[in-house]
């Protein structure tokens, strides 16, 4: 490998598997490590997870959920952890295909964690899908970490990326590649794109399938932004284009009142396309 390679090190819960392939092959890249955080769930007590699901998703379903519980059919954690260990396992092969060292820690702010970050003598962090980061993470590499986020910043900043754009009515999503700071998605921006989002009615009012469908075509531009960004500071420094937050919003996960307008909000627009779009000329859309 080359003296002037840019060393990077990737951080993970498993998400963004073909963009490490792509950084693997940049020519003018090093990767130092794979950092893949295990513990990703938070620990909450039985009354505080009933009382969560009953205000994001409402008694029934909460209902539903917690029969299906008592009587041992169906879970969502055991399902989530299998999927984390398939993830894993895949990525466990790429990278010792690769000769890359890859680490699975439970807490990437844990003191043996952060020093493992800091061995690697990393240039750069990339991002890709994990929790949010502190300082004492993000800044271990010398030019600090980038973040791959599905929206449009500084316009959609936080998650869930899709449901948001879905809900306002938007005929595209944003790919954004910025650098990371304290505030969620409030970096400097490196690259961006915009991809087409025309809700596929399909799938009825079931947007969940639809924005499970819709992320998987986003997984090669995705990747290939990545890359490209990778590159392009693999070539030299780039100062990042300052974000005016006053143009956007953080978003948060949505209320179950609100996932109920999304379908309300879809049923409208099937109904009358022609207003929709009329509306959406009117508020300055293409």
């Amino acid at each position: 490998m080359s003296q002037n390679s840019l060393r990077v090190i990737i951080l993970t819960h498993g998400a963004g598997e073909l963009a490490i392939k792509r950084l693997m092959d940049l020519p003018s890249v090093e990767v130092a490590g794979i950092f893949v955080e295990t513990g990703t769930r938070a620990r909450r007590s039985l009354s505080e997870r009933v009382r969560r699901s009953i205000r994001y998703d409402g008694y029934p379903l909460t209902a539903w959920k917690l029969a299906r519980k008592l009587i041992g059919r169906g879970s969502e954690v055991s399902n989530e952890a299998a999927t984390i260990a398939d993830t894993c396992k895949r990525l466990r092969k790429i990278a010792v295909e690769r000769g890359i060292p890859i680490h699975f820690v439970s807490d990437y702010h844990a003191d043996a964690s952060i020093e493992l970050m800091r061995r690697t003598d990393a240039d750069l962090g990339v991002v890709l899908g994990t929790n949010i980061l502190k300082e004492s993470v993000f800044a271990i590499p010398r030019l600090g970490s980038i973040n791959l986020h599905q929206g449009l910043a500084p316009y959609y900043r936080g998650s869930p990326t899709i449901f948001w754009e879905l809900f306002n009515g938007e005929r595209e999503i944003g790919l954004t590649i910025h650098f990371v700071e304290s505030k969620v998605d409030t970096g400097g921006i490196i690259l961006q794109r915009t991809v087409p989002l025309e809700y596929d009615y399909c799938h009825g009012l079931n947007y969940e399938a639809f924005i499970s469908d819709y992320r998987q075509k986003l997984v090669v531009p995705c990747a290939n932004l990545v890359a490209e960004a990778v590159a392009m500071l693999a070539e030299g420094p780039v100062a990042g284009t300052p974000q005016d937050t006053t143009l956007g919003k953080r978003y948060r996960l949505p209320l179950k009142r609100e996932k109920d307008e999304l379908r309300r909000r879809l049923i409208e627009r099937r109904r009358q396309p022609a207003a929709y779009q009329a509306a959406e000329k009117a508020s300055g859309g293409d």
